[in-house]
């Protein structure tokens, strides 16, 4: 019997989490990200950090949006806490570096993609992350489906 894989696990920064968030509608890639998180297509995660990002946002924007991104957060995301200091040291120079301890957590987790609307925020020395926009990953999942098999069971 075959072994199922595990989930794609994909890291998601605050401002994906606050697009979905805000998103006029439900159509939007942010928020099409966190609903597949949330139906457990894919394992979302976050940091503290970006979280708290989002609710100080939210809170100064939009807070009639803080009980939507509370619900949204509370069934699609999995929040991990920071990386330690020294952890940070090897990979400097690969993000702003108020940005950093986002993609250490992300590379602690082994997410394969890391979900941002600053690309260029993040530079990661290693290929075993790729930084994508929500929409650029909802292509490349779309892509990856298409290649499926439908007929083998």
């Amino acid at each position: 019997m075959a072994r199922a894989k595990s989930k794609l696990t994909i890291f998601v920064d605050a401002d994906v989490i606050f697009a979905g968030a805000a998103a006029p509608s439900e159509h939007g890639a942010s928020h099409v990200v966190l609903r597949m998180g949330e139906i457990t297509l894919i394992d979302c995660v976050t940091s503290e950090q970006a979280m708290t990002e989002v609710e100080r946002n939210l809170a100064e924007k939009l807070p009639d949006k803080l009980p939507e991104f509370h619900l949204l957060a509370n069934r699609s995301l999995r929040i991990i806490g920071a990386p330690h200091p020294d952890d940070l040291i090897p990979f400097r120079g690969q993000a702003d570096p108020k940005d950093l301890p986002i993609l250490v957590a992300a590379l602690r987790e082994g997410c394969p993609y890391f979900l941002t609307f600053n690309v260029r925020h993040f530079t990661p020395a290693s290929d075993l992350i790729k930084v994508l926009r929500p929409g650029d990953f909802l292509l490349t999942i779309r892509s990856l489906l298409s290649t499926l098999d439908v007929t083998d069971h």
